[in-house]
């Protein structure tokens, strides 16, 4: 364990039992980093009133404790107490250097893997088949994409589901509609990402041509029914949109396949059966000639308990009924230990009733974590929702494009090969986007703002990824390879304790964004070690005459660290880091 705070938790927490009894082993040291120390902690201000006793003499009789130690035992640094009772900690130059040694010589630096692997099933992506894809879909996709990275290093089996919407009525006539422009017409379209023209001029013929719309209604029960021409039909249309769902994949770097679709089609031969079940346990009931569950706690505005439809009273299904087909396939045949939902926050009373009413059925049982990872909106610089001007949703690979364009003018007076001023514009486009999207909490909204996004200063991508680029920059000029950099880490400068400080957190963090599905924290982390590394390179020279052998190869180590945990934490997080920018 190289974190310093966990490693101060656990001395604090065993001082604390040593001085007031093992009941108090397991309180909260609350400690924070703090301006005067390393850290601060707090844990004495909240015992006091429990203990009947001064906060300051509470402190000062576990600050005794900490430094009575021998050995091993030992606090790694100083103690003080200030105030009226904060223990003011701060760890040794060498204890830092060591850990930091430790951590470097670690193929993992630091991230431990999980001592009891899950199965971890993550619902993302998600678009709907019958239209294209536009940025609404963006963080869903990033964002679970995100989370499965992350929990797959940290050993858990990811099951990703890309629960399309590929079933239901409208498919009654986009499939007519295909067959009224011609097959090879229809899947140029949809592969072209024209899923919005399609359904348009399929819905325009709908409701303006009675014979269309017969021939519509006709088509919808011999695809419930499955009858082999219309499932061929169907499976044009789906094999031409999903490529160009693929497309959008490649672009983004993201890691969902055609293995991860797991669309609503998958589960109607469940449904009747998810409600036959339901009905016959009395769990659902009927009202107003609708199969409802009607979970506890969720009342309307008149103070009428609010309903979960599992089967319409024309005997259709909707999503509650997919939804709780779902739940229980994912529980009892994936076996799964934990759930995450990465949906828009918009259906956070559908998913809360989803979980509740899955409770009551007994087929989300105590042991498994469902979790609603809510996603919050892209707005435009106007507040609104992000748009063309003319009110359409933006085409999301048309968004991608721009970011690469816009990052390839940035860079064009490089002096880099054609081919490598591509890819480099690539990875700065595209790790531009998701990190703007990764950085901020996922249940909040964010304005997308390409300036911003793309700037070299700042909590951005670009600047993460040249502060990688330019530490293989030293190693270039060095002629030195970052893996056959060991060392020793020996800390002089405060720039350099401060790096090596921060770099200690990294497997912290990385466990933080797993157990609280927060990519923001992980962002937030790489982004200060980046800043730490900027103070470290304009303070520390590396490769300069005047330095010292011994300084070099400590310097040189410290640059090799943050190399990796860099380039670990962004590729975790789903950021390309290019060599060169």
């Amino acid at each position: 364990m190289t974190d310093p705070q966990l490693v101060l938790t656990e001395r604090v927490q065993q001082a604390l039992a040593a001085a007031f009894g093992t009941e108090y082993a397991d309180a909260d040291p609350l400690i924070r980093p703090s301006q005067f120390a390393d850290y601060q902690a707090n844990v004495a201000m909240s015992l006091s009133k429990r203990l009947r006793r001064a906060p300051r003499e509470v402190a000062q009789e576990i600050a005794d404790h900490l430094t009575g130690g021998a050995g091993d035992e030992r606090f790694p640094g100083t103690v003080e107490v200030s105030g009226p009772g904060f223990l003011n900690l701060t760890l040794s130059d060498d204890w830092i250097a060591a850990q930091a040694s430790e951590i470097l010589a670690d193929p993992r630096h630091g991230v431990a893997p999980s001592a009891s692997p899950q199965i971890v099933v993550i619902d993302y992506s998600a678009p709907n088949a019958a239209k294209e894809m536009h940025v609404g879909h963006l963080r869903t996709t990033i964002v679970g994409d995100a989370l499965a990275r992350v929990h797959e290093h940290l050993g858990n089996k990811v099951i990703r589901q890309n629960h399309l919407g590929d079933w239901g009525t409208p498919f009654g006539m986009l499939i007519e509609h295909l067959l009224d422009i011609g097959e090879e017409t229809a899947v140029a379209q949809l592969e072209a990402g024209e899923g919005n023209a399609y359904y348009q001029a399929a819905r325009a013929k709908f409701d303006g041509d009675p014979e269309f719309n017969k021939r519509a209604r006709t088509r919808v029960v011999t695809l419930q029914s499955e009858e082999p021409e219309t499932m061929r039909l169907w499976h044009i249309f789906m094999d031409a949109t999903v490529r160009y769902f693929n497309k959008v994949y490649t672009q983004l770097g993201v890691t969902l396949t055609n293995d991860d679709i797991a669309g609503e089609s998958m589960y109607n031969a469940m449904l009747a059966q998810v409600c036959d079940e339901l009905q016959e346990r009395g769990i659902a009931v009927v009202s107003d000639g609708a199969l409802c569950v009607f979970p506890p706690g969720y009342t309307g505005r008149e103070g009428q308990p609010l309903p979960f439809m599992i089967r319409k009273s024309d005997g259709g299904y909707g999503y509650a009924t997919t939804d709780m087909a779902t739940i229980r396939y994912r529980v009892q045949d994936l076996k799964a230990d934990r759930i995450l939902y990465v949906i828009g926050v918009t259906q956070a009373m559908h998913m809360s009733m989803l979980f509740d009413s899955a409770r009551i059925a007994g087929w989300l049982p105590d042991h498994v974590r469902a979790e609603h990872v809510q996603i919050g909106s892209v707005l435009g610089s106007d507040g609104k929702m992000f748009k063309t001007r003319s009110g359409a949703s933006i085409k999301l690979l048309d968004l991608l494009d721009e970011a690469e364009t816009r990052a390839a003018a940035a860079i064009q007076d490089r002096e880099y090969g054609e081919a490598e001023r591509t890819e480099i514009a690539h990875a700065v486009g595209m790790g531009a986007v998701k990190y703007a999207d990764l950085s901020v909490s996922h249940d909040s909204e964010y304005v997308f703002d390409f300036d911003r996004m793309l700037a070299l200063t700042g909590n951005t991508g670009p600047y993460l990824q040249y502060a990688q680029a330019r530490i293989r920059s030293i190693f270039r000029r060095g002629g030195v390879d970052p893996s056959e950099t060991t060392g020793p880490i020996v800390l002089g400068h405060p720039a350099e304790r401060a790096l090596a400080l921060q770099l200690l957190g990294f497997g912290a963090a990385v466990e933080e964004m797993a157990e609280g599905s927060t990519p923001h924290k992980l962002a937030a982390y790489l982004f200060d070690t980046a800043s730490a590394f900027t103070t470290f390179f304009e303070n520390c020279p590396v490769l300069k005459d005047d330095v010292d052998p011994a300084t070099r190869a400590s310097r040189l180590a410290l640059c090799a660290l943050t190399l990796d945990v860099l380039k670990t934490g962004l590729d975790l997080l789903g950021v390309p880091v290019p060599e060169r920018m």
